[in-house]
């Protein structure tokens, strides 16, 4: 079978997207690998399908997995690729859209090739909790934002030790089952971090995480006293930017706001 496909990027997040709103599409976890391969493939942090909104609820929906073939419930990077994939392959003309995921419905607004994603309230919300490492004791915060995200404030992101540490985290019985994703934040200022992230999936650091960036700025808020938006620069070099109401500990209407920047397109043989 031969695929057709896009390649694009949100702020060094990279996708591969293609079309099966007609349900002719069928991949297995072994060949999304091999397409998000570096080496042997496209080369991508994930894979999207463009297919139906089943129920009626959102304009479109998506399927999602991981560069390992896993599936993937959210990613905010991915999310603004996937609503500029939507807007040019089906002609879409409205100013916003929404579509259904794992995680819930998503909403996005476009500006030029700069996206707002409107992501499904975050829960789970856990600060200051002390978990042991092989560097010893830990202060992690945590928050689902879509995905688990765990945040480590650190005084130099240059510095961290984001594959060794992020792949202890990631596995720690203290977030079993399924593990979590994991920051490393520095706070650049009032209002604006750095953050790199361990992505769950890719098993390795990525260049951006929009759930992650997200999950940051929310934590930032609930321990320095971070009001909305939050400047979030992120390991490839872009500035996202998050914005959210807040009462005390809970938040609500959370928006991403970033680029997503088509790559190139091509065909593969499956």
């Amino acid at each position: 079978m031969m695929l057709e496909f896009v390649k694009m990027t949100g702020a060094g997040n990279d996708f591969i997207l293609a079309d099966n709103r007609a349900g002719t599409i069928s991949l297995t976890r072994e060949q999304v690998a091999r397409l998000c391969h570096r080496q042997f493939g496209i080369g991508a942090d994930g894979l999207m399908l463009l297919v139906p909104s089943k129920d009626g609820t959102a304009d479109w929906a998506w399927q999602f997995w991981n560069s390992d073939g896993s599936d993937a419930e959210m990613c905010g990077n991915g999310a603004r690729c996937f609503a500029r994939y939507i807007q040019r392959t089906t002609g879409w003309k409205a100013p916003t859209l929404r579509f259904q995921t794992a995680a819930g419905v998503i909403g996005a607004e476009f500006h030029g090739e700069r996206v707002t994603v409107t992501l499904t309230s975050p829960h789970s919300l856990k600060l200051r909790e002390s978990v042991a490492s092989a560097q010893g004791p830990l202060e992690v915060s945590s928050l689902n934002t879509g995905v688990p995200h765990a945040v480590v404030f650190v005084p130099d992101a240059d510095r961290a030790m984001v594959q060794q540490l992020g792949a202890e985290l990631r596995w720690h019985e203290h977030f079993k089952p399924r593990g979590t994703n994991v920051n490393f934040a520095q706070v650049r200022g009032h209002n604006s971090i750095r953050v790199r992230t361990y992505e769950r999936g890719v098993e390795g650091e990525t260049l951006a995480c929009g759930t992650g960036v997200s999950a940051s700025a929310m934590v930032s808020a609930a321990v320095h006293g971070f009001t909305s938006p939050v400047r979030v620069q992120v390991q490839g070099g872009d500035e996202l930017e998050v914005a959210f109401d807040r009462q005390g500990d809970t938040f609500s209407n959370v928006r991403l706001t970033g680029p997503a920047t088509f790559v190139f397109e091509g065909r593969i043989q499956l």
